[in-house]
């Protein structure tokens, strides 16, 4: 069996701050490593860019978008 959880956490939080980022990033990374869905995500992205580029009126300000989502989560 490996480490407690509660060694290994004690001994993380004794890494200097950037060792820390870098143990971090490693884990999150390793929990969304979807390749194609990333990659899916990138491309719609990269599409409604152009699109705000092509056409600045389809962008909506942020107050709307927010009150538009709080009112459909309501």
């Amino acid at each position: 069996m490996g480490m407690p959880i509660e060694v290994l956490e004690a001994e993380l939080l004794q890494l200097p701050k950037a060792d820390r980022i870098r143990v971090l990033d490693r884990v999150v990374a390793s929990l969304d490593a979807d390749a194609t869905r990333d990659a899916a995500w990138d491309a719609v992205a990269a599409e409604r860019d152009a699109e705000a580029d092509r056409d600045p009126s389809v962008l909506r300000p942020l107050d709307d978008v927010l009150a538009t989502l709080r009112a459909e989560l309501q």
